[in-house]
């Protein structure tokens, strides 16, 4: 919907990206507005386009989708617009004068007359001219956010944009739409050309083609790679702007000499970067290496007899493997522990733990999820926080950068020694600003297993690192006993060495059968056998309720077995709602309490409260791949509550629902983020 008003108060405003929550008068009523509104300042008038919501917390609210700054439509109004600071010289009790002395023509003496406001006693002309430029200006602004929303470019941008290039900027795009590709990512390519050709731009201008290179640079950043095979590149960009191959070499030539691209030849094949990515890239390298190469200020002494005593007091035996991953932490100051499922890595964690602060040392453990960090708590008794909430860091900005000053070094981590488990979730952005944040002479131990998914974001960095062979490598091939009695791992690692499945014989005295290979000709057939699984065979065998213990994996979201119709599937048998209790339709899903949900973008205002040993902890914040169940459906506030696994509880408002997603069947990459 649509209201008018005025802002009377301003209670929050984002200096970053301009969220803000602001009193809004209408002649109707006062109402809280939320959402990012650039150069909105108090008593400006709005014409604002959302929706109205109920905040547990706050009551109703109106969220802010789109907005346009209206010319005050009163004397009283123009008088609280004058009067908010936006421009210089004027303050209330100047305002006051001005709308007294010229009243309804205030704002032509403004736009035609400017030398007049000069008769109020205290303003000079000079005065006079800079309060009119002011005036202007400020309505150049409105138009500016008004002329991108057409390209999509929400109002958070439009700040941005201003910033570069003032009250100019609709003449700077219209005289090169091709600037709106640096200065935003996900604007539409096709849109800006088909501008630009409109505006008499040749085919192969190189404005243009340099544009179309950095474009398809950044389609390989969504796609998680840092980087892309030069010829790869050129056949994208000849595709894409039908322009020949030569025209594309020589600016990909022009862009390297303006240091926006980076080419570099790795054994013959040249690879192509946005120098951004590449500078990324190489601090993470320098600093890793400053890092190892510092004095090794923590090194214990008699690693030999400190291992002896630990094995001691944990009874338990290391291999020589583990002593040998151990002993290297010990010598390096960075090192790098990898291997499969059941291989040993939380055993050499564990005792580490206990050897260093045995002697005193403080150990701080960090993983990349909220639901790794759970299981790392869980297998080592030691609580593990998140990479995030460990570096104080929150939402990245389009150039990778996080919401910090780019000039920001990171506060350092308090610890002798940190260890990062399931590094390769970790992408290039959150470990360039952990090694920020790594005091020289801390130890780093970083923990994970290359045969896993790689990250989301860009980059590969658990396992370039270790093929760079620069950093100590301890890689873990034993299957130990005790996990070798579960078919999962010795299968997961049957998988990474192109072996088949064990057949049901292949284990002697097995009594806990935990994998099974079922063979079907039909997707049909194949539905029925995940639909009776879930809905008793599986409790009849292990007692393994559904959602306590199970969770369906599919490589597709499409299709019969895909997860939008397993979901549907699974929801209709597994959580009926035979009580007609309230539930909430969104995007072709139902939601009701108790469905599995799986959050599937980050959310870093979404409120939140936890119960713990401490007390109830609050904070805001849900991230991609977080799981969790819906525990009510609250139709008078118009909210559904969600419990997460780690036991923190949100609230979303109907509006926001399109940020979950049912979780009784994800896809295989999705499982990666839990």
């Amino acid at each position: 919907m649509e209201i008018k008003g005025q802002v009377e108060d301003i209670i929050y405003q984002n200096e970053g990206n301009s969220y803000t929550i602001a009193v809004f008068y209408t002649d109707e009523e006062e109402t809280t507005i939320v959402g990012y509104l650039p150069f909105v300042k108090k008593g400006d008038t709005l014409k604002v386009v959302g929706r109205f919501v109920e905040h547990k917390d706050y009551g109703r609210q109106f969220k802010v989708d789109t907005f346009e700054k209206l010319m005050p439509e009163s004397l009283s109004a123009l008088e609280k617009y004058l009067a908010n600071g936006s421009i210089k010289g004027i303050g209330e009790a100047t305002a006051k004068k001005i709308i007294k002395k010229f009243g309804e023509d205030t704002i032509n003496i403004f736009k035609f007359e400017p030398l007049r406001l000069a008769e109020i006693k205290g303003i000079t002309e000079e005065k006079a001219k800079e309060m009119a430029e002011d005036f202007i200006e400020s309505q150049e602004i409105w138009r500016i956010v008004g002329f991108l929303d057409k390209f999509g470019i929400g109002p958070e941008n439009a700040k941005k944009i201003y910033d570069k290039y003032g009250v100019n900027s609709i003449e700077e795009i219209e005289k090169d739409p091709y600037i709106l590709v640096d200065l935003v990512r996900g604007v539409d390519f096709i849109q800006i050309d088909r501008m630009a050709l409109d505006l008499g731009i040749s085919y192969d201008n190189d404005k243009r083609v340099q544009s179309g290179i950095k474009y398809g640079l950044i389609r390989i950043t969504n796609n998680g790679h840092s980087c892309t095979l030069k010829d790869n590149l050129v056949e994208f960009v000849i595709t894409l702007l039908d322009v020949s191959s030569e025209c594309v070499e020589d600016n990909l030539i022009n862009l390297t000499a303006k240091d926006e691209i980076v080419i570099e030849d790795r054994n013959g094949e040249e690879w192509v970067y946005l120098s951004s990515f590449y500078q990324i890239e190489a601090n993470i390298a320098d600093r890793i290496i400053r890092l190892n190469k510092s004095k090794n200020l923590k090194e214990i002494k008699n690693i030999e007899n400190v291992l002896k005593k630990a094995e001691k007091k944990s009874n338990i035996e290391l291999s020589d493997k583990q002593k040998e991953a151990i002993k290297a932490i010990n010598q390096n100051n960075v090192t790098i522990i990898t291997g499969g499922p059941g291989t040993g890595k939380t055993t050499i964690i564990k005792t580490i733990i206990d050897i260093y602060e045995e002697k005193g040392k403080k150990v701080v453990l960090a993983a990349p999820t909220g639901r790794a960090a759970k299981k790392m708590t869980e297998a080592t008794g030691k609580e593990a926080s998140t990479l995030h909430r460990l570096l104080g860091i929150g939402k990245l900005d389009d150039e990778g950068i996080y919401a910090k000053p780019k000039d920001y070094e990171g506060t350092p981590i308090d610890a002798d020694l940190i260890v990062v488990d399931e590094l390769s979730m970790v992408d290039m952005f959150l470990m360039e600003h952990l090694l920020k944040c790594v005091f020289q002479g801390t130890k780093l131990i970083l923990v994970g297993d290359v045969d896993q998914l790689s990250s989301v974001g860009p980059g590969s960095v658990l396992k370039d690192l270790i093929s760079s062979e620069t950093i100590e490598t301890v890689k873990l091939d034993k299957i130990f006993r005790q996990a070798a009695k579960s078919k999962i791992i010795l299968n997961a690692h049957r998988v990474n060495q192109g072996e088949p499945f064990l057949d049901k014989n292949d284990i002697e005295n097995e009594t806990n059968e935990d994998f099974f290979f079922i063979k079907c000709e039909s997707q049909e057939r194949m539905l029925k056998e995940v639909m009776t699984l879930c809905t008793g065979r599986l409790k009849k065998y292990g007692d393994y309720d559904f959602f306590q213990n199970i969770q369906i994996l599919t490589p597709t979201k499409k299709g019969l077995l895909g997860t939008k119709e397993l979901n549907k599937t699974l929801q209709q048998i597994l959580n009926p709602n035979l009580d007609n209790l309230p539930e909430k339709s969104n995007l072709g899903a139902i939601y009701r309490a108790g469905d599995r949900i799986m959050q599937v973008k980050n959310n870093y205002d979404i409120y939140w409260e936890k119960e713990s040993e401490k007390g109830k902890e609050i904070g805001s914040g849900v991230f991609n791949g977080e799981i969790g169940t819906i525990t009510e459906v609250n139709e008078r506030e118009k909210v559904v509550e969600i419990k997460f696994d780690d036991e923190k509880v949100a609230w979303y408002e109907f509006s926001e629902l399109e940020e979950i997603e049912h979780s009784y069947a994800i896809t295989i990459h999705k499982a990666q983020r839990k």
